[in-house]
């Protein structure tokens, strides 16, 4: 490992690059280039120390849906052998206590600020550098600057009327303070998503009475996070070469062999012994992806997954009237989702279902919310599982402009656009990782993959001492277009869902991912860099690099 080298190798310049983000992505993105690569390397983070949406997401109950053998980096070995999990899925406190090891065995915070948020990126075009604000005034400049900021990070909490007036606890799941007890509180859990599925189960248990207040009903099954024996584990860390391989040449990314059977032409009597083993195994992307091969693509195969779950609804749900509320009315084509025993919870004597579609919160009062018929729900805290502005919403909030001072902002403001996941038109040497348009998995290897790829470009510009990088505008159209092509033969765009933007009031629908899976998108990433970066503008620099 080499040490971070003191001297700048960018002319004028205070750092060879800037990584925003404490996350995998910008933990991996300084390693490689400070401690492979040996550039200068400042990064920056507004948390109070490593973990990305990890260090923010404590809210009870957070944990990834990932298996815990391939939610982790699959570049050091010895970290993979290190690996420690008790459970076939990792909970928050466990992620943050491996995140904090990487940064530890990598020697990675010594470049960070941590408190520190950074809110302005403006390219200067004179001195072909980027300069970075932060919120303490402080501003450098880098000839890069890689971003990492998640893409589940910029919270959404939507507006109600008197909600200042509310005298109780308001919560975000994404922004959860330390210290906040449920026992024996009368809870509100506004939202019914990933997030909110785990608060529910998480609370239930132990709050006074706890009040969902849902605005769509979810296709949610079992997570199945059963205890994992020290075989199962030593068998896992003895196959990692091919259980990488196999995960970074597959669809989502989740360490399971996807299925090629098609439920269109199945059996009935196949169909149900398929999905009934995938409700006992458990996992939301398993019973999606490792079930049959077409129900993210074929109505009458979506229809048959729905309608099986559906049936469990009616079956596990003891009043006939929650279970019709609780029971979709859409597709089954949002985010996959899975929870410890979901439906269970409203049979629960401490457990109110508010249907907010057909009776809306009116407002909050000073002692809890009341909904448009009049109806008042008494709560003590209220927690919104409300989301993110996902995907783009982190890098609008900040004022970033490349050329001719043109800001992100403006460029997506008719959605999101981005090449490859992690460039854009007019903003030379900017890496986004996890950015508009890329793929739609299990996070860590696709960050791996990116952040691979951007360090491979950062490289070859090194050696060949060009100056500044960016895509053509007809290669990132191409590719938004590749990226919705793909999209619309699935049946994702016909549900309303935070993929497309739909639970950010005002935002427009826009295509935000390749969905065509990890391996065809790293076949698509290396077939640029193979064919020597056609698709990118290079402009030479003019005096040798230091």
């Amino acid at each position: 490992m080499h040490k971070t080298l003191e001297k700048t190798r960018t002319k004028g310049a205070d750092y060879d690059a800037v990584v925003v983000g404490a996350g995998f992505g910008g933990l991996y993105s300084v390693h490689k280039l400070r401690n492979e690569q040996g550039m200068n390397v400042k990064a920056y983070d507004s948390a109070g120390d490593v973990g990305g949406t990890w260090y923010w997401n404590r809210y009870p109950g957070a944990l990834s849906d990932t298996e815990s053998f391939v939610y982790r980096f699959s570049f050091d070995k010895k970290l993979l052998q290190r690996g420690r999990w008790k459970t076939r899925y990792l909970t928050q406190p466990e992620i943050l206590e491996y995140m904090n090891e990487v940064a530890d065995h990598l020697d990675l915070r010594r470049s960070y600020e941590f408190n520190t948020k950074v809110t302005a990126a403006h390219f200067d075009e004179a001195t072909g550098l980027w300069k970075v604000t932060t919120d303490k005034g402080q501003s450098v400049t880098a000839k890069y600057l890689i971003t990492g900021l998640g893409l589940l990070s910029a919270t959404n909490l939507p507006k109600f009327k008197g909600i200042e007036t509310f005298r109780g606890k308001i919560l975000h799941t994404g922004a959860w303070p330390e210290g906040v007890d449920l026992t024996g509180k009368r809870v509100g859990v506004i939202g019914t998503g990933s997030t909110g599925v785990q608060v529910i189960t998480a609370t239930a248990p132990i709050a006074k009475h706890l009040t969902v207040f849902q605005r769509s009903a979810q296709y949610v099954v079992p997570i199945g996070n059963t205890p994992q024996d020290a075989e199962t584990i030593a068998s896992q860390k003895a196959s990692y070469d091919e259980i990488w391989k196999q995960v970074k040449s597959s669809v989502v990314a989740f360490g399971f062999e996807e299925s090629t059977v098609p439920a269109e032409t199945a059996t009935p009597e196949e169909l149900e012994r398929v999905f009934e083993a995938a409700w006992r195994r458990g996992g939301g992307f398993y019973f999606m992806f490792g079930t049959f091969c077409d129900i993210a693509t074929s109505q009458v195969a979506n229809d048959a997954a729905a309608n099986f779950i559906k049936k469990k609804i009616t079956q596990i749900v003891k009043d006939p009237e929650i279970a019709k509320k609780l029971t979709p009315k859409d597709i089954y084509a949002k985010r996959p989702l899975c929870g410890n025993d979901y439906y269970d919870v409203y049979n629960r004597d401490n457990v109110t279902l508010a249907d907010v579609k057909a009776d809306p919160i009116a407002e909050f009062t000073p002692t809890g919310i009341r909904l448009a018929s009049g109806a008042e729900h008494e709560l003590d805290v209220v927690i919104f599982a409300t989301g993110f502005d996902a995907v783009d919403g982190n890098y609008t909030r900040i004022d970033m402009r490349g050329r001719n001072g043109v800001t992100l902002r403006d460029k997506w403001k008719d959605g999101p656009l981005g090449y490859l996941g992690m460039m854009e038109t007019d903003f030379p040497n900017f890496f986004m990782i996890l950015g508009p348009n890329g793929p739609f998995t299990n996070l860590p290897p696709s960050i791996e993959t990116q952040v691979e790829w951007i360090s491979d470009v950062i490289e070859m510009m090194e050696v060949k001492g060009l100056n500044s990088i960016e895509p053509t505008a007809a290669a990132r159209d191409e590719w938004v277009g590749q990226c919705r092509t793909i999209a619309d033969a699935t049946l994702f765009p016909k549900a309303e869902s935070w993929i497309f933007g739909a639970n950010i009031p005002g935002k427009k629908n826009a295509v935000m991912f390749y969905m065509a899976g990890l391996g065809n998108y790293r076949n698509a990433i290396n077939t640029v860099k193979d064919g020597g970066y056609q698709t990118l503008i290079f402009d030479q620099a003019t005096e040798e690099v230091a």
